[in-house]
C-alpha cells in the first residue's frame, strides 16, 4: 500500500510547503487542545482545596478554543487546497498520457475504464490528501500530546491503556489487506459499469433499431449487480472494523474509569487530574474509533493510484524520437519501400512487401477489397500506426526522423470514419486553428460542396452538430471531415474513402475542387469507386497487402485484371440504376 502512495510524492512535491504548513497547524491545533484538560485540572483541583480564584485558568481555555478554531481553520484549508491541486494535476498528467498511446492501448482498454481511472480513481486520492491526511495527522498529534500529558499526571494509568495496542495494529494490518483486495475489486467493477453506459448510450440507435432495449436492461442489471456486490463486500469489511475499534475505545475508557476511581477515591489522585487524565484518553482514543475509516481511505486511494500508473507508466506507442536532421518543411515526395505490417495479436500481414513512389505533386488512388490494407498504408504513413525503420521515406528522409507533430500537421488525413466534435460547426472546422479568416472557411466548405448545406442551416457556422455530429447525415459529416482536411492546406493529403456518402454528382464536383487547389501538391486517396479512381494520375490495386496493378486508368482496364472487372460491374449497376430510373419517371 504505502509503497503506491509514495509514488505520488512527485505530484505533492509541488505543495509541499502549503502541505506541511497545513500539519504544523494541526499540531498546533492539538497543543491548543490538550490545554483546555490541562487547565481543567488546574481549576478542579484549586477548588477542591478552596481556591476559586480561577479566572486565569478560565480565560486560558476560552483563549484555547478560539485560537484552535482558529489554526484549524487554516490546516484544513490548506490540506483540502493541496488535495485538489494533486487532483488537478493528475486528472492533467493522465489526460497527456492518453493523448500519446496508440490504437493497441484503445483496443485494450475501454473509453468507460478510462473515464473511471481518470474521475473516481482520482477522486479517491483526492479525498485521501483531503480528509485521510487530516484524520491522520491528527491520529499522531492525539497519541503524541494526550500519552505526553496522561504521562505527565499518571504513568501508572497510562501504562493501563498499552496491552491492546499490539492487537488494534495487528488487527488493522489484517483489515488492510482484506480492504485492497475488496477495493481493487469494486474499481474493476466501476470501470466495467462505466465502459456498458458509454458503449450502451454510444450504440442507442442501433439498439433501438433492433428492438434490443430489454435484453440491455438486462445486461446492464447483471453489470450492476456484480458492482453492487463488490461494493458490498468492502462495505463488511469496513463495518466490522468501525465496530470493532470503538469497542477496543470503551474497553479503554472502563479501565481507567475504574482504576481511576479507585484512586481518587483512596486520596492518590487529585480529582481535577483523574478528570483532564480521562479527557486526555478520550483524545487519543477518539481518533482510533474512526481508524477503520481510514484505513478504508489509505487502502481505496492506494488501489486507485495502482490503476492510474499502471497507465501512466506505459511507454507511447508511436515514440517521438526526432533527429534535428530532417527538414522542416515537407515537400511531398513519398517512397515506400518493402513495407510490411502485422497488427499484434494477429498471425496475418495486412501489408507483404509493398513498395511505392509517389512524387511530389502527384495523385494516387488505392484501390482493393475491404481488408486488402489500404486505411493501414495510409496510417502508417501518418505514423498511427509505426512503420519499420527505413520502409517509409518523406522527401528521402525516414518518417521517423521527423517530429510527430510535423508529421500529423503537414500530413493532413481525413479518415474514413467521419468523427465531429459536439461543438459549432464552424469550431469543428477550423480544428487545428480557431483563428482562421471567415472568407478560408467558406472557401473549404465550397470545395467540399458543403456550403449550401450550411446556408439552409438557421444557425449557419454557428449550428450545433451535436456529439459525434449526430444532428448531420453521413454525406453532411463526410463532407464537414472533408473540408476540415482541404482548409489546412497540407502539402500531403491523405483522404480515406471520403467519398463513400455522397452521391457522384457531389463526387464530380469534389474532385474537380480537388484537382484545382491541389495542383503540385500531393494527394493519395482510398475509394472503392472508379468514377473516383479515374480521375487519379496514377492507380494502385491492393489485395490481400500486396500490389497487383498499379498505373493509369486507361492503362488498368486495358490490362483486363481486377480494376476492369470491378470497372464493368459498377459502369454495367450504375447503368441498370439510370434505366430503372427512368421508368420510374415514365
Amino acid at each position: 500500500m504505502l509503497k503506491s502512495l509514495w509514488r505520488l510524492r512527485r505530484f505533492v512535491h509541488r505543495y509541499r510547503l502549503r502541505l506541511l504548513s497545513g500539519i504544523i497547524a494541526f499540531g498546533v491545533a492539538r497543543f491548543f487542545e490538550a490545554m483546555v484538560p490541562f487547565l481543567t485540572a488546574v481549576s478542579i483541583n484549586r477548588m477542591s482545596e478552596g481556591d476559586y480564584a480561577v479566572g486565569a485558568p478560565v480565560l486560558g481555555i476560552v483563549g484555547a478554543v478560539i485560537m484552535r478554531y482558529i489554526v484549524v481553520t487554516y490546516a484544513r484549508f490548506a490540506v483540502r487546497r493541496v488535495g485538489l491541486n494533486v487532483a488537478f494535476d493528475l486528472r492533467q498528467a493522465l489526460y497527456a498520457d492518453l493523448q500519446d498511446q496508440g490504437s493497441e492501448f484503445f483496443a485494450n482498454h475501454t473509453i468507460g475504464d478510462m473515464m473511471t481511472r481518470a474521475v473516481a480513481d482520482i477522486a479517491l486520492i483526492q479525498r485521501l490528501i483531503s480528509m485521510g491526511t487530516i484524520l491522520l495527522v491528527i491520529l499522531v498529534y492525539a497519541a503524541l500530546f494526550g500519552f505526553a500529558f496522561m504521562l505527565y499526571f499518571s504513568p501508572f494509568l497510562t501504562l493501563l491503556l498499552l496491552p491492546p495496542m499490539p492487537f488494534v495494529f495487528w488487527y488493522a494490518q489484517y483489515s488492510a489487506r482484506k480492504m485492497g483486495v475488496a477495493s481493487k475489486d469494486v474499481q474493476d467493477r466501476l470501470s466495467d459499469l462505466g465502459a456498458h453506459v458509454q458503449e450502451n448510450l454510444s450504440g442507442i440507435r442501433t439498439i433501438q433499431a433492433m428492438v434490443q432495449e430489454d435484453n440491455e436492461i438486462a445486461r446492464f442489471q447483471r453489470t450492476n449487480q456484480a458492482y453492487a456486490e463488490a461494493f458490498y463486500r468492502q462495505g463488511r469489511i469496513n463495518s466490522a472494523m468501525a465496530a470493532w475499534m470503538p469497542s477496543l475505545a470503551a474497553v479503554c475508557s472502563l479501565t481507567i474509569l475504574g482504576y481511576g476511581g479507585y484512586q481518587v477515591l483512596s486520596g492518590q489522585m487529585p480529582v481535577g487530574n483523574f478528570v483532564a487524565f480521562f479527557m486526555f484518553v478520550n483524545m487519543v482514543v477518539q481518533p482510533f474509533r474512526v481508524a477503520g475509516f481510514i484505513v478504508n481511505l489509505f487502502q481505496r486511494a492506494a488501489v486507485a493510484s495502482d490503476r492510474l500508473f499502471e497507465v501512466m507508466d506505459l511507454e507511447p506507442e508511436i515514440p517521438d524520437r526526432p533527429s534535428g536532421g530532417a527538414p522542416e518543411f515537407i515537400a511531398g515526395n513519398i517512397e515506400i519501400k518493402h513495407l510490411s505490417y502485422t497488427y499484434p495479436d494477429s498471425g496475418q500481414a495486412v501489408l507483404d512487401e509493398i513498395s511505392l513512389h509517389i512524387q511530389q505533386g502527384e495523385t494516387v488512388a488505392i484501390m482493393g477489397r475491404v481488408g486488402a490494407g489500404k486505411t493501414t498504408l495510409l496510417k502508417q504513413i501518418v505514423r498511427l500506426l509505426d512503420p519499420a525503420d527505413g520502409t517509409i521515406l518523406l522527401d528521402g528522409h525516414d518518417v521517423k526522423l521527423y517530429p510527430l507533430a510535423q508529421v500529423r500537421a503537414q500530413v493532413a488525413l481525413v479518415p474514413q470514419d467521419p468523427f465531429l466534435f459536439g461543438e459549432p460547426l464552424k469550431d469543428n472546422l477550423t480544428y487545428d486553428d480557431p483563428n482562421r479568416a471567415l472568407q478560408e472557411i467558406w472557401d473549404a466548405a465550397t470545395s467540399a460542396d458543403l456550403k449550401s448545406t450550411i446556408e439552409d442551416f438557421p444557425e449557419q457556422l454557428d449550428t450545433l452538430v451535436g456529439e459525434r455530429g449526430v444532428t448531420l447525415s453521413g454525406g453532411q459529416k463526410q463532407r464537414a471531415t472533408l473540408a476540415r482536411g482541404l482548409i489546412r492546406h497540407a502539402p500531403v493529403l491523405l483522404l480515406d474513402d471520403c467519398f463513400s456518402a455522397v452521391d457522384t454528382e457531389t463526387e464530380e464536383h469534389i474532385l474537380s475542387e480537388l484537382k484545382r487547389l491541389r495542383q503540385g501538391e500531393t494527394t493519395v486517396l482510398v475509394s472503392h469507386r472508379v468514377s473516383t479512381a479515374r480521375h487519379a494520375d496514377r492507380i494502385v490495386v491492393l489485395d490481400e497487402g500486396r500490389i497487383i496493378e498499379m498505373g493509369s486508368h486507361d492503362a488498368l482496364l486495358a490490362a483486363q485484371g481486377y480494376y476492369a472487372e470491378l470497372e464493368r460491374v459498377q459502369r454495367e449497376g450504375a447503368e441498370e440504376e439510370d434505366l430503372s430510373n427512368s421508368r420510374v419517371s415514365n
